[in-house]
Formats: structure tokens, sequence, C-alpha cells
């Protein structure tokens, strides 16, 4: 035991500095051309060229040969020597930025000094992509070149076809590289053509610089963050498109370099045990507070140099939250401003700031990337070394959201793992039920809506240590906000639809103006037959006659003496006349009616 004490030192110096010796040499040839003689000049393409170069070395390559606005003699001169520095390479990467042009579905990489009077021309004063990718042929790993070309043909109007039937095609023609490991990137897709961007770079080399390099990140898997960032940048209208293969192993340009540790206690001293409880005790907590107790009981050491390295991973976190959030405001100022018609200068200005803090955004999202990367692998060599350790106890691999790191331990049980699953899709917006490790219907149908709005293909039938590491790596809200009818998405939460007046919420969960119901037509009163009366029918008859028939005044004199008590307001008429009923007297009906015999007699009391 104390053999292999001794030796713990000396194991973990070997395996905290091999990774970074992993990957071999790398080397890069960086051209940009911008001053054409016989062509308009191009803006960007020395810009980029200086930004590429400037990546590359900063990924830590052996080799950047960065030249620029060459004529065709210097162009393949420049190839020749770099070949010789991919003979002993793993990685070799060739930029290309300025004219390019398809002619006969063959591509070609226009010098600056190319007159091009003629189709056939090309063939002389161009550069054909079989050249460069001889060039770079010796390199073992990876053969990477990328062309920021897609531009339209500037000699397309003028030059002579000497053959009718010869091809000019817009753009680049589609490629199918013939060694392996080779890999060729177009700033747009075959038959398309790039755009140039309102700033000093093109979307293209701006998204190259941002993903390209990322510590581990695999060279296929970066080109699709490209992808994405200038469809974005560009309202879909570019397409960036990679064409080749590569073997199932990642390829990352840059290794994740993971920082020297010190030589860890040893694991069977009782001290030892504690200090490695406490660590496992903070990264389930995961915040800065919890690292920074850590760190003042246990200042120095192995943990405390991982313990370090978790601090700086949230600091980098947090500095990306607060640069995503300034340019954001930075980008709402300038648009405000432009839609108040701002002075110029005003406007130029806040255009300025908006730039600047998307480059600090990016800066950051960088940094970010590279210490989670950083994190992640010293996470999984310390499990690793622990396991490895005669007597160890199984070493914890919990952490905080957001980091992927060791699968779980063995003694993790079946229900735990759902449970842990059902956390991690309900941070991320995809679960929203209770997490009671019940692997159901519905916890398969949120793995499902994951897998869509992530591109993942995870296994949905049961809960596996995959499926939560790669849950954990998702840092925000993955599936959308579904809210209620009457409700809508305001960022994470459901806020109530409220509608002007005048408008309702309709089916479709918008506010649509409502129809002003017509007043209804009142319709003129009829006159409805009494049935309960218990007039005799005669009367009623009479009663309802008209004015001009005989006992017609009687009649209507009685039905006004129905409605009363007394005879005060009663009114007699007879063939000749009406008159009021004398005060104390009513009127009784006698029947008959007629000319000299009415209907009704005034009767006194």
């Amino acid at each position: 035991m104390r053999s292999l004490l001794g030796l713990c030192p000396l194991f973990l110096a070997l395996l905290f500095g091999a990774a970074p010796a992993l990957a071999g040499k790398r080397v890069a040839l960086v051209l940009a051309n911008s001053s054409y003689q016989y062509a308009p000049s191009l803006a960007n393409p020395v810009n980029d060229g200086a930004v590429m170069a400037k990546t590359l070395k900063d990924a830590g390559f052996e080799v950047v040969e960065s030249r620029h606005d060459l004529s065709a003699l210097e162009t393949r001169r420049v190839l020749r020597d770099f070949a010789d520095a991919t003979r002993d390479a793993d990685i070799a990467v060739v930029y290309y930025a300025g004219h390019g042009i398809e002619v006969e579905g063959s591509n070609y990489l226009i010098p600056v000094d190319a007159k091009l009077e003629r189709d056939t021309d090309v063939y002389d004063q161009g550069l054909s992509l079989d050249r460069v990718l001889v060039t770079v042929k010796p390199a073992r790993q990876l053969r990477l070149v990328i062309l920021d070309a897609c531009r339209d043909n500037p000699f397309g109007k003028t030059m002579k076809r000497t053959v009718v039937s010869r091809g000019i095609g817009r753009g680049l023609a589609q490629v199918e590289p013939n060694s392996p490991n080779t890999l060729i990137a177009y700033s747009a897709k075959a038959g398309f053509t790039a755009q140039d961007g309102d700033g000093a770079n093109s979307p293209f080399t701006v998204a190259l610089s941002k993903h390209l390099t990322t510590p581990g990140l695999d060279v296929r898997r970066a080109f699709g963050f490209v992808r994405d960032d200038v469809l974005k940048s560009t309202g879909n209208k570019q397409e960036p498109f990679v064409y080749g293969s590569l073997g199932g192993e990642d390829v990352p340009l840059v290794p994740v370099k993971v920082v020297g540790a010190a030589p860890v206690a040893p694991m069977a001293s009782p001290q030892a045990a504690d200090i490695r409880r406490d660590y496992e005790l903070a990264l389930q907590v995961g915040n800065r507070p919890a690292w920074e107790a850590f760190l003042a009981q246990h200042p120095d050491g192995f943990y405390a140099n991982l313990a370090k390295l978790q601090v700086e991973k949230i600091g980098a976190e947090q500095a990306h939250a607060a640069a995503t959030e300034k340019a954001k405001q930075a980008e709402a100022e300038r648009d405000r401003l432009a839609a108040l018609g701002a002075q110029k200068d005003a406007q130029a200005k806040a255009a300025a700031d908006a730039k600047a803090a998307e480059q600090a955004q990016f800066a950051a999202q960088k940094a970010k990337e590279q210490v989670q990367q950083q994190t992640a692998a010293a996470e999984q060599q310390r499990v690793d070394l622990a396991a490895a350790a005669p007597g160890a106890a199984p070493a914890s691999t919990a952490s905080p959201a957001g980091t992927s790191v060791a699968s779980l331990t063995p003694t993790t049980t079946p229900v735990d793992l759902s449970r842990l699953v059902q956390t991690e899709l309900g941070r991320v917006g995809c679960f929203s039920g209770q997490a009671d490790g019940n692997w159901n219907t519905t916890s398969r149908r949120s793995l499902s809506q994951f897998n869509r709005y992530a591109g993942t293909k995870l296994d949905v039938k049961v809960a596996s240590t995959d499926a939560l590491d790669t849950v954990k790596s998702k840092p925000s809200r993955v599936c959308p906000l579904v809210c209620e009818h009457g409700f809508k998405a305001d960022g994470d939460t459901c806020t109530k639809i409220v509608c002007r007046e005048g408008y309702a919420i309709n089916d479709d969960n918008a506010c649509e103006k409502q129809r002003v119901a017509k007043p209804a037509t009142a319709k003129p009163a009829t006159a409805k037959r009494d049935d309960g009366d218990e007039r005799p029918t005669r009367q009623r008859r009479q009663a309802g006659g008209a004015a001009g028939g005989y006992g017609a005044a009687a009649g209507i004199a009685a039905a006004a003496g129905a409605g009363r008590a007394s005879g005060g307001g009663q009114i007699f008429c007879n063939g000749g006349s009406c008159r009021p009923v004398n005060r104390g007297c009513h009127l009784e009906y006698r029947g008959g009616g007629g000319p000299g015999n009415d209907a009704n007699a005034e009767v006194c009391n």
C-alpha cells in the first residue's frame, strides 16, 4: 500500500499532463484575397483572414501561416511550402477567403492577378480546389479545408465562352472528397452565394471564430453550431455546408486542457475521507458559497484544486449571463433609436455598442465552454481515480445542473435514476409532473419531447445515465412553454392575455374585435282575449264590438265598471249620450241591449 501511495503523485502527473499531448501536431494555412486587380475589391476577406489566424494561434496550433492578396505564382509557392509542414502533422487546416468560381463542376480559387478573359483562363490563372486537397493530404487525423468564397463570379458578365455548352455555375459546386478523414466546409451550400455581412467580418467567419476551436468540441458539431449562427444572422438566407465524412471518434481541433492538480492525499487516511465527503457535499450543493466554505476549510491539496476549478466555472457562467444580458440591452437600444429615427451619430454609436457587446458575449461564451470542459474532464478523472484505488468507497458524481460529468455510481437504484431524470426534465421545461421515480407514459413522452427540441436520440423506454447527463448539459429551457387558453408565454411563466375595450380572446388565443349586437325592434302590443272573464259571452261580444254597434257604449261602461269596487269614475252610456255615474251609484248588467233597451242600469243605494 505504501508503494502504491508513493506512486499516486506520479500517476496523477501523468494522468493530468498527458491529455494535451494526445492532440499531436496541428498546422494551419490562412489565405485571404481582397485587392483584386481585374475585379472589384472585397472588403472583408483580409479582415476575416486576420481573425481566423488569431483564432488558430490562440488555440495552440504549432504552425499558422497567414498570407493575403497573393498572385497565382505566390499562392502556388505558399501551398508547396505548407505541404512540407503537413507531412508530420495530425491535423492540417486551410482557410481561404476571397473569390472562387465553379467551371464545369470543378471549383477554383481566384488569385488577385487573375484576369479571366475567357472561360479557359481559369485553368491557368486559378488554383484548383484539388490542388489544395493535395496539400493537406499527408495529415494523419484530420484534413480540413474551409472556403469563405461562395460569392458571385466577378468575371461572369465579361468572360467569353470558348464552348457555348461549358457551364459556369453560381457559387461553388458540390464536392465529394476522395481521401478519408477529409472535410470541406463552404460558407454557403453548393450553388448558392454567401453574404459579406454589415460589419468588418463575414457572418461565416464570425461563427467560425466562436465555435471552431472550442476545447473538446467535435469538429462536426462545431460546424453545426456555425450553421445555426449563420442562418440566424442572415435571416435563413445563407446556409453553410460541410462535405466529407469522419469516423465514429470525436475529432476536436482543440483538446480539453486540464489544469495540473496537487498529489492526492492517501485515500485510506480518515482525514482524506473526510475531505472527500466535504467535497462531494459541496458538489451536490453546487453554488459559490458552498465551494468557498469548502476552500476555507480545506485550502490546499487535490480537492482544493478541483474546488477552485468549480468556482472558476461558476464565475465564467455568471460572466456569460451578464454579457448576454448586456448584449440584449445594447441591441434593444440600437433598435429603439432606429425606430425613433434618431440622429445618425446616435444610431452609429448604438450600433457600435451593440457590436462590441455581441463580441464580448461571444468571448464569454467561449470562456464558459472551455472551463466547463475542463471541469468535466477533471471530475471524470477524479471519479476514475477513486474507483481504481483499492478499498476506496465509490465516489459521488452528483453535479450541479449544466455540467456533464461522470455517470452515476453503481449504488444508484433505477427509481433514484428515474427521479433524477424527471427532475432535470422539469428544469428544462419538458416535464410538469411530480418527480416520483415512476418512469411511466408521461415520463417517456417528456423525454421524447426533449429529443425533439434538443435534436437528440435518447432511448425513451427507460431512464438512463446517458439521458441524465445529456439533459443536465442544457443550461436553460429546451421544450417550449405551453400555456392554457387565455394565457401567453412570458419567459418561463404564463401571463393572462388582456384585450383592450371592444376586443375579446378568440379560439386562436388572439384578441379579436367584438361584433356589436343590433337592438331588437319592439313589436306592437296585441290585445289578448281575457278567457278568464266570467261575464256572459254576449256581453263580451258587445264589449268588443265596433263603436257604432248597438250596446257598444254600454259594453265600454260595463268593462270600466268591472274593474272598480265603487261607482266613482264609471261612465253610463245609452243610445243618446254618455255621462258619469252619480256618486254613490254603480252600474249593473241587466242583459239585452239595442234600441230602447239599455244593457246596464244605474243603481243608487
